[in-house]
């Protein structure tokens, strides 16, 4: 297929029926009565509870929205706002006395205060890395940055044992909503409904065992940019649909493009997809009015992010034939 500017395009309709068609066939399989799935604010999420929908009926569809202290406040209201259009029965639940019980915030605070001392009740923060992976070529360091109550913003580069600890603490959200979601399948004897599309899938932005630890994943072969196409033919609300994608798990807000892609999905998908297929070089520049060493630069950020979470993507090792 030659590579232009409308190699991702698709047919929402057909793609409907066949993703539709896919998750009847896994359900049957396995004689579950329903899914649940965990809706997030994002299109993601929303797509894919469209398409349970479609496929399984509305009774059959069950919603948890789970926000934590440092989710952004649209997220409930976003979320919530899906479930009604779609008239499912869905439930919100504040995970935040599971985390603090934990120690989520303590283990991950005590971090940010060895860095910087002043870090309190009430401090934001986030790690970001590097923007502008295609203008620009520098590491990818992670950066720790926090703001004060005034708005004072302060910011330092992160070493790999300190980011390991923020990263540590911050996934068991992720691991805490999946102990929900399974908790509520298992007593309905539903199946738990993954959201993880083909651009986090490829570079590892999941949480093994957390929303990746799922039953069935029902776009998982979609790029971000196919995600949106089809959220609008499905009808995804228009504030998830314009809402600018973000993991949500952060007090100071950071989008998915500054934590970890490091450049917009619209020059994501096309080039990840160009990496995929082995598309000469040249050719992408022509296309994407690149230069090489931009083309080859994004290249070598998507095999190194991909070599590194390959574990993330398989079963774990055994000795069993």
């Amino acid at each position: 297929m030659k590579f232009d500017k409308n190699i991702l395009g698709i047919d929402c309709e057909k793609e409907t029926q066949r993703v539709c068609a896919f998750i009847g066939e896994q359900m049957l399989s396995w004689r579950k009565k329903g899914a649940v799935i965990g809706i997030s604010g994002g299109i993601d999420s929303a797509v894919c509870a469209e398409l349970l929908v479609r496929t399984l009926g509305k009774d059959k569809v069950f919603g948890l929205i789970l926000p934590e202290k440092e989710s952004s406040p649209k997220s409930v209201v976003y979320a919530e706002k899906q479930a009604q259009k779609m008239g499912i029965a869905y439930e919100t639940i504040d995970i935040t006395p599971t985390l603090e019980g934990f120690g989520t915030y303590a283990k991950r605070d005590k971090v940010i205060k060895e860095i910087f001392p002043e870090f309190e009740e009430g401090f934001r923060s986030k790690i970001t890395l590097p923007s502008d992976l295609l203008g620009r070529d520098a590491m990818g360091f992670f950066t720790l940055t926090i703001e004060d109550r005034e708005g004072r913003v302060k910011s330092a580069r992160l070493k790999k044992d300190a980011l390991n600890s923020i990263v540590a603490a911050t996934d068991s959200k992720q691991r805490t909503r999946m102990m929900h979601l399974y908790h509520y399948a298992e007593s309905m004897y539903y199946a738990v409904c993954g959201t993880t599309n083909r651009t986090e899938t490829l570079q590892g932005f999941f949480v093994k065992f957390g929303d990746g630890g799922v039953d069935i994943e029902p776009i998982a072969h979609l790029y971000k940019v196919q995600v949106l196409a089809l959220g609008e033919y499905l009808g995804v609300i228009q504030e998830i649909r314009e809402r600018e994608p973000s993991p949500d798990t952060f007090s100071f807000e950071v989008s998915d493009e500054e934590f970890f892609f490091r450049m917009p999905y619209d020059k994501l998908d096309f080039l990840l997809y160009a990496w995929e297929n082995d598309v000469p070089v040249g050719e992408i520049c022509a296309v994407m009015d690149l230069e090489e060493v931009q083309v080859r630069r994004a290249f070598r950020d998507f095999k190194s992010k991909h070599k590194a979470t390959e574990h993330l993507r398989a079963l774990p090792p055994s000795l069993l034939d």
